[in-house]
Order: structure tokens, then sequence, then C-alpha cells
């Protein structure tokens, strides 16, 4: 649920249906709140705004939701409200003037969209917040919250910043918008190319938040991904010459492929070596790999999406983990460091080298990573050194890693897979 909304109901009184309830409001805020914020984002030219406006709708929600029941289209009460605060702010402001009398007509949506090149709000919505007077750091922060849907919390977390970086960088972007008076409409295709990494980062990061949620008591969430998914397959119908938009189209799509497989039947996760490769998605895998050989032939090289993809790939293809071809992905993500360098890159070419000569050279090049100081706070770091000190018999401390990750871990599914994890050794 919006953050925003979160604050104003924070002196409520606990009771179950007040738990509920918000549980309620949350889901209908993940499911729906990207598709209201680019409906309002249309009608007021403003992102700032439009967000603005859709936090109040739910903090109305909260408040009549409990009385009146929850509405059978969640989404277009939501969206009703919101325009309807929008135009009574318009109305104290005496702005009556034809633009606002055209909107108003259009409250019930009888009269058609003006031709867009992107026919598609939310994609437009993504495309207006990677503005280039907002620096990348803000275009994602703020793409994040009003087309994910996710709190400053769970950005913080995908971003491995403080809440108050990410809070600061929200608001800054929303300022910046309106000085520059910077109106919610599509870029003209001559300009998409300059928005066009930040857009691809954030649709990328939405999925990733969809594939592995940081926090909550849900592995995965599947509207996140297939949020994700989808304007990915649109950017790749209006962007077919550009390799990294198939490079990610075939990342989600092979990434995707194993959702089935990935929890079992009461919730919890399965690791790639425990999961059932009869349930992956074939269909899926197939699309993922045609992707990929679109993104290789346009003939200018993978780039990270499309190294990630080739990864995946050779995941999606192996008949199991032991026959999986590490040796290539290994040289996959050393290709990936150089063009991409990270410490979850470096992080995950450690896993793939275990698994490819041995837990001993991967360790090494964790304690590297420890000794920089990289991935501070985040419990991936102490949960791959733990595994790889288990696999070299060093029970103790792999015990003492898996208990560190699992209390720095925000997500309870992952946090019960360490523990066991833990309580096994």
């Amino acid at each position: 649920m919006a953050q925003g909304a979160r604050h104003r109901v924070t002196g409520a009184a606990v009771n179950p249906e007040t738990t509920d309830l918000r549980r309620t409001v949350d889901a209908v805020w993940r499911i729906e709140g990207p598709r209201v914020v680019a409906v309002l984002a249309r009608m007021t030219g403003d992102v700032g705004l439009a967000e603005d406006l859709a936090q109040e709708a739910v903090v109305e929600a909260l408040e009549s939701w409990p009385e009146q029941g929850v509405p059978r289209n969640a989404g277009a009460w939501l969206t009703a409200v919101a325009k309807r605060r929008a135009i009574d702010a318009w109305r104290r402001r005496e702005r009556l003037d034809e633009r606002y009398r055209a909107i108003a007509r259009d409250l019930d949506e009888a009269a058609e969209d003006e031709w867009q090149p992107i026919d598609d709000d939310v994609l437009r919505l993504v495309f207006a917040a990677c503005h280039p007077a907002l620096s990348r750091e803000s275009q994602v922060a703020l793409t994040l919250r009003a087309v994910g849907g996710l709190t400053t919390r769970e950005i913080a977390r995908m971003l491995l910043v403080p809440v108050a970086t990410v809070q600061a960088r929200v608001t800054r972007a929303k300022k910046t918008l309106a000085a520059a008076r910077v109106r919610f409409e599509t870029p003209d295709p001559n300009e998409w190319g300059e928005r066009l990494g930040a857009v691809l980062g954030v649709v990328y990061l939405v999925f990733t938040e969809g594939y592995a949620a940081t926090s909550g008591d849900r592995w995965i969430r599947t509207e996140l991904a297939n949020e994700a998914l989808r304007l990915g397959r649109v950017l790749a119908g209006l962007l077919p010459r550009e390799a990294e938009v198939h490079g990610l189209l075939a990342l989600m799509e092979l990434q995707a492929s194993r959702f089935a497989a990935r929890i079992a039947s009461d919730g919890s996760p399965v690791l790639l070596a425990d999961q059932d490769r009869t349930r992956w998605d074939h269909a899926q895998i197939a699309r993922g790999r045609a992707a990929l050989k679109r993104a290789g032939a346009t003939g200018r090289g993978l780039g990270p999406y499309g190294l990630q993809a080739a990864i995946a790939e050779c995941h999606a293809v192996a008949p199991s983990v032991e026959e999986t071809d590490w040796q290539r992905i290994v040289l996959l993500y050393e290709a990936l460091g150089r063009i991409a360098p990270s410490p979850v890159v470096e992080l995950n070419r450690a896993v793939a080298v275990s698994m490819a000569t041995g837990p001993g050279d991967a360790l090494r090049i964790v304690d590297r990573l420890t000794e920089k100081g990289a991935l501070r706070g985040s419990h991936l770091l102490p949960s791959v050194r733990g595994e790889l000190l288990a696999r070299l018999g060093r029970t103790e401390e792999a015990r003492s890693e898996l208990l560190v990750a699992a209390e720095l871990a925000a997500n309870e599914r992952e946090r019960a897979v360490l523990r066991a994890k833990a309580e096994a050794l």
C-alpha cells in the first residue's frame, strides 16, 4: 500500500477486522495501484499529484470500506475517489477553464483517448517518470513508487540504500517535475532513447521484486512480475531493433517460467536444486529463448540484460543442477561483471564458481567482497558464505553465517529457509 497512506492510519486501534481490511487494501493497491496512478496522471498531467491523489483515495478506502464493504471493482472505486478529489481541488482554486470542463465531461471515460504513440497508460507513466530532468536515482525511486506500488522501505531494500534516502529522492523528483512544469505525456519517439535505459531498469526492478520479494510473507509477488512482463512485451513491440529490450524480455520470460515450481503448496520456497522441472512452463521458456535470439540478431552484442538472459537459458535447458553448464555460466558472469560491475554480480559469479570448480575458490571471492564492505546490511552475502562454509565442512561458521543472514532477511519465507538450513547443521 502507498507509504503515505500507512502513515495516516498508524494511530488506529489494532483488531482482526482492521488487520484484514488493511491486507485487503494492500492487495488491491498491489494489483490496481499502477493503473490508478497512470489514469490520474493522464487526467491531471502531473505524475507527482497523481500519486498523492491515489494515496488519499487509499486513506478514504480505509475509512469507508469497514462500513460500506469492499466494492466489487475496487480499482475503479479508488480511481473515482481520486478523480473527485482532483476536481474538488480545481473547483476550490476556481480553475473552471475549458481544460477542467473537458476533463469533467470525460469522467465516465465516454470520450475516446486522443492518439498516443504508446497506447498504454502504465507504460506512458514509466516514460513520464523517467524524464531527463530527474537524476537516474530519482527516476528509479519515483517510478518504483508510482508504477510498482512499492513502499519506500521495499525500494530501499531493493536499492541497498537507507529508507530516508529513498524518501528524499521521491520528494525531490516530485518537486523537480512540478518546478520544471513537466506534464504527463508520451515523449516523441526520437526522445525514447535517452529514457530507455531508465525505463528498462525500472521494469527490471519491478520484475525482480515480483520474482523474489524483499519483504512480507510471500516469496513471489506474481502481480508485479506479470505487470513487468506485460510492459516488456509492449516495449519489444514498440522497439523491435533494441537488443536490450529483447534481452530484458528474454530474461523475464525465462525466469518466470519457473514460478509454478518455486513455491510449495504451503507457500514456502522451493530452491532450484529441489524444483520439479516438469512443472516449468516450457512454452514460456521457448518464448524467452526466441527473445534472446532476437537480441543477438541485432548484431550489437548482448548487453547486461541479454547476458543475464543467457545465464537463465543455461538453467532453463539443463536437465538438472548437476548437468548445468556451470563453466559457461561463469564466463557469462565474468562478461557481465566487465560491462555492468556490481557486488551482486560478483556474488552470483561466486555461486557459479562454487558449482564449476568448488566452494574453496568461491569462498575467496566472497571473502574479498566482505573485506570491501560490499552488500553491508544485506542477507545475500552471509547466506552465500554460509552455504560455502557448509560445503567445506566448517559447520559452526556456516551455521553462524546463516543465522546472521536470517536476521537480515526481511522476507518471512526466506528467513524461514535460512533458519531451517542453520538448524539442519
